[in-house]
């Protein structure tokens, strides 16, 4: 992916190595758990309360050549992001409300109650932000198998994603309808929003080679092994050992890969509504 010496946002709130020293205890097995049980639908807080210990923060000096270059890197993609949404939204005569992305170690708080390591990447609708620890990146590689700069990239215009449905009122409509529906009903609501994000992250990087020419040869590949690795059926599978549909959150590797690269190929918004069905 071609991204070295381009604008990164400033819309990002570097808040590694700082905060109240709180780590993820149990190491890395714990962690995988944990963005598993996440993943497949399951409150962050949950996980902190659970597993958060106190540990030394990391310190801005002791961070490594690696980890600054995944943070170039991720402001780099917001930036991806700015641009496109920005273009897609004076288009349609509107002004795009850019999210803010925090990046932070071990634990941070945000408007959805403590972000850790466990929860992955995610973004918080009351306040806005996006939330990454940079260590989910070196997961999506060694532990989930989808190694390269797209399959990264992928993961930032998701949670992006989910912003763009705060903003045009969808994932208020879901969210109202928590109380309104059984919890496999709902499960099957959080899977439509969280295909159409992956279709929203398509869009965005059909829209961002147009305008950046980002894309090397096999970064689709890779966004789309990202997408696959991580599918509720195949989670369950590893995790569990079995696949329970009724309980998915997110929607199959299958239907993930689907409509991503749905929104990849087509850049159309207007081919996104994951609400029709989501058997493809």
């Amino acid at each position: 992916m071609r991204w070295l010496g381009n604008r990164e946002s400033n819309n990002v709130e570097d808040r590694r190595g700082g905060g109240g020293g709180l780590a993820i205890g149990g190491g890395i097995g714990t962690i995988v758990i944990a963005i598993i049980y996440v993943l497949l639908g399951g409150n962050p807080s949950d996980v902190v309360n659970q597993v958060v210990t106190t540990q030394p923060t990391q310190s801005s000096s002791s961070r490594s050549p690696e980890e600054e270059k995944l943070a170039s890197f991720t402001k780099v993609v917001l930036a991806y992001t700015e641009d496109v949404w920005d273009s897609i939204y004076r288009a349609d005569g509107q002004q795009y409300e850019k999210p803010k992305l925090v990046l932070f170690s071990n634990q941070t708080e945000s408007g959805c109650g403590f972000a850790s390591a466990a929860t992955g990447p995610f973004y918080c609708p009351p306040d806005h932000k996006v939330y990454i620890d940079l260590s989910f990146f070196r997961e999506l590689d060694e532990r989930f198998h989808a190694p390269g700069e797209f399959a990264m990239a992928y993961v930032i215009a998701h949670e992006v994603g989910h912003h763009i449905q705060e903003l045009n009122g969808t994932s208020q409509s879901v969210q109202q309808m928590r109380a309104k529906t059984s919890e496999v009903e709902y499960n099957k609501l959080s899977v439509k929003l969280e295909l159409q994000a992956d279709f929203l992250a398509g869009v965005w990087a059909y829209h961002a080679n147009k305008l950046h020419r980002i894309l090397d040869p096999g970064d689709l590949e890779s966004a789309l092994t990202a997408a696959n690795a991580i599918g509720d059926d195949r989670l369950q599978k590893e995790s569990a050992g079995r696949v329970v549909p009724d309980a998915f959150t997110h929607g199959t590797s299958k239907q993930r890969m689907y409509w991503f690269k749905k929104g990849f190929e087509t850049g159309d918004l207007r081919l996104g509504n994951t609400f029709k069905g989501i058997d493809e």
